[in-house]
């Protein structure tokens, strides 16, 4: 009944009293009342607080504000050259002067150069052999270590191709002949090889030196053990064969100069020991490698290439056939003696044979004769 515009708008009018609510129970309507998911599309289009800008008024005016300009402006001079007049030079004007062909060639680039980086190794490689920082003392003693190995491996090259030229020309080689060329072989090659067991034995001990010293600390078993395993891989190659045992020493030496680089970086040795050891182990692994190459060249070209063993065997071999010469000639002259008594026994036989047949007939003879004288008688 009383459901009017005007009732309402009368009941709206009066101010309606705050009641006292908790706060729990506050937050807890507002919460229930909230959308269970609430998405940009599910909001009303909002217009975003603008944030408070900083001032930047002191700012905008320290960095507009005009300066003194760098060079001062001469106003006279510049009045001076805005009242001269231009003097016409016409011998320096010409069609090609001011203007540029419309078919002119670009200019030429400077080729690069193809060789630098080959001129850039070479240049790292003679700084490497230049070897400046070692001292001149071990210069000198490291490369007159390195000439035995230098000498017995050229040897070894030169008699390799002495033995293949003397088998291409089936005869007698050079200098050598090829059993002499074999028996010098078997002379320098031990050498070699008992040559590289004491330098390998030798580059370990440097390390025992230099912990005595103490020469980048006191490293105790660290420093030690590279003396210790350096001739116990160094000596057992006296024993083996020829290749093997230089191919053990080759990477002996590779071996003991990687420790040795690597104890150099360390602060283990001088900074200049690790290009001294490279030089060295170059020189000494590349003579190591000659020999290998002249060795496998004489196996290649003559396959009668013989060890002390191989000898010691052929000159059994040798001895037993002698021995067997001997004893055929020793058979064979005492079937000769017995076939010759045999023949002077028949021949023996035979004469007895005739005499006793004469002496049959004369016999016979006599008998004859007497039988006549006893019919004379009659």
């Amino acid at each position: 009944m009383l459901r009017t515009t005007a009732t309402r708008s009368l009941v709206k009018s009066f101010a309606k009293v705050p009641t006292s609510r908790s706060s729990y129970s506050a937050a807890s309507a507002t919460f229930r009342n909230a959308s269970p998911l609430r998405q940009l599309s599910n909001k009303r289009p909002q217009v975003l607080a603008s944030l408070p800008r900083p001032n930047r008024g002191p700012i905008l005016f320290a960095t507009t504000k005009a300066g003194p300009p760098y060079d001062k402006i001469d106003t006279k001079a510049e009045e001076k050259v805005a009242g001269a007049v231009l003097e016409p030079h016409p011998e320096a004007v010409s069609t090609a002067s001011s203007a540029i062909p419309v078919l002119e060639s670009p200019k030429k680039e400077n080729d690069a150069d193809m060789m630098a980086g080959i001129k850039s190794d070479v240049k790292t490689i003679k700084e490497t052999f230049s070897l400046n920082e070692v001292p001149r003392e071990s210069l000198y003693i490291g490369a007159a270590g390195v000439l035995p190995y230098a000498a017995t491996s050229l040897s070894t090259v030169y008699l390799a191709w002495d033995i293949n030229h003397a088998h291409a020309n089936g005869g007698t080689g050079v200098l050598f002949s090829p059993e002499t060329a074999h028996q010098l072989l078997e002379w320098i090659t031990p050498i070699q090889i008992g040559y590289g067991a004491v330098i390998i034995s030798f580059l370990g001990a440097i390390h025992w030196g230099l912990e005595y010293a103490g020469y980048g600390g006191y490293h105790s078993y660290r420093r030690y053990m590279y003396g210790v395993i350096a001739p116990a891989v160094a000596w057992p190659t006296i024993f083996m064969p020829v290749e093997y045992a230089l191919i053990t020493q080759f990477l002996a030496f590779n071996f003991l100069y990687f420790a040795d680089a690597r104890a150099t970086v360390r602060g283990w040795f001088p900074a200049w020991y690790s290009t001294y050891r490279f030089v060295l182990t170059f020189f000494v692994g590349a003579s190591i490698v000659a020999t290998l190459v002249g060795r496998g060249q004489i196996v290649s070209a003559d396959h009668t290439l013989k060890s002390p063993v191989d000898y010691i065997k052929s000159d059994k071999d040798a001895q037993w056939v002698a021995l067997e010469r001997e004893d055929k000639e020793r058979r064979s002259a005492l079937e000769k003696e017995s076939d010759e008594e045999d023949a002077e026994t028949e021949e023996g036989g035979e004469e007895e044979g005739n005499d006793e047949g004469k002496e049959e007939g004369k016999e016979e003879g006599e008998g004859k004769e007497g039988d006549d004288d006893k019919k004379d008688a009659k």
